[in-house]
């Protein structure tokens, strides 16, 4: 592993986060399909003084890393398996999906977020469960054709969820358990209490009246019972390294996963106008959260905690970053600013 003075630049970038009270716990793990060459935390887990520090086994809420750790993880095992195949429509898998203007919606428009519906939806407060929540998203109306464009779901990364489970009676987690058991960290839906320590708290959250410390932030997916297929997977940087060196494994051998053509069809954007997004993936562009220095074939993406994981292969390469930015408060954004600094400095690193 490479001393950390390696990468002097890209901790003071953490560490101006720190001080600017962009969040007050951090974890980075940095590498290579091979290993991991720098892996370090910072801070507490709490502004409070007598917090214990973050290690690299800190677990945090990882929140959107769910849709491709977790969801995409699994669409492409089935994709794999044959019992799923990206350009089925919704409406065959799951009969509450009907209508004209919908019909045409498919496995594919829902991992690139082409399939029409909203960005947001507060369902919450009106559904909870399953079946209130797929009869919910069902009666959304669409806001565009399918394939018109593409805009960041996570009503239809839900729906797709609950797609996934209808294809092989199986739910969502306990398809995800065998990509969890290959990666042999902690990265688990509903983590037990015996992890709770362990947990960087994320917002007092005034919808539950209290600060949420391993349960999951979001609230469709608190509504949801904590297992969504957006939201709700928790974790240690050590582990969501891990998972991405699986990824990066996976485009030169076949793996659990899938076969690297498969990887290559997943990380490759799909051609819907405007959109740099793949299948469940976002992709390298300027204005990307990673920066400007990885490579064209990087695929990553974020969640609303303060999380982040971007994969590199054309540079083998991977950058996994874990904050508790929304303790205890969402009412700020620094990461905005923070992650492109931060991924720069680390590619500067490794090049100078």
């Amino acid at each position: 592993m490479f001393a950390r003075h390696r990468f002097h630049a890209a901790r003071d970038v953490i560490q101006a986060g720190l001080q600017a009270r962009a969040y007050p716990a951090a974890a980075i793990d940095v590498g290579t399909a091979a290993g991991s060459i720098w892996s370090e935390a910072f801070g507490n887990l709490t502004y409070d003084t007598a917090s214990p520090p973050a290690t690299t086994r800190t677990i945090f809420d990882l929140a959107s890393l769910t849709k491709v750790i977790a969801t995409t993880s699994v669409a492409m095992r089935q994709v794999h398996g044959e019992t799923l195949a990206l350009d089925r429509q919704v409406s065959d898998i799951l009969p509450e999906w009907r209508g004209a203007d919908r019909a045409g919606v498919t496995i594919r428009h829902l991992l690139d977020h082409s399939s029409g519906l909203p960005a947001h939806a507060r369902l919450w407060d009106r559904a909870a469960g399953r079946h209130a929540y797929l009869d919910a998203i069902a009666a959304l109306p669409l806001e565009r054709a399918p394939a018109e464009a593409a805009v960041y779901s996570d009503p239809g990364f839900m729906l797709l969820g609950f797609a996934l489970e209808a294809a092989i009676a199986a739910p969502l987690d306990a398809q995800f358990e065998a990509v969890a058991n290959a990666v042999h960290g902690p990265l688990t839906y509903l983590p037990p209490p015996e992890w709770r320590d362990r947990i960087a708290p994320t917002e007092d959250d005034p919808w539950r009246g209290r600060v949420l410390r391993g349960e999951v932030h979001d609230e469709n997916a608190a509504a949801l019972g904590g297992v969504a297929a957006h939201a709700g997977l928790f974790g240690s940087v050590e582990a969501v390294g891990e998972f991405a060196r699986f990824v990066l494994g996976t485009f030169h051998t076949e793996t659990l996963l899938g076969t690297p053509s498969l990887m290559r069809t997943f990380a490759t954007p799909t051609g819907v106008p405007g959109s740099s997004r793949a299948l469940g993936w976002d992709t390298m562009r300027p204005t990307s959260s990673c920066g400007t220095k990885l490579s064209p074939r990087a695929i990553g993406h974020t969640g609303f905690t303060g999380t982040s994981l971007w994969i590199d292969p054309g540079k083998d390469l991977y950058v996994a970053f874990l904050t508790n930015r929304v303790h205890p408060t969402r009412a700020h954004n620094a990461m905005v600013e923070i992650r492109p600094r931060l991924h720069d400095a680390i590619v500067d690193s490794l090049t100078r």
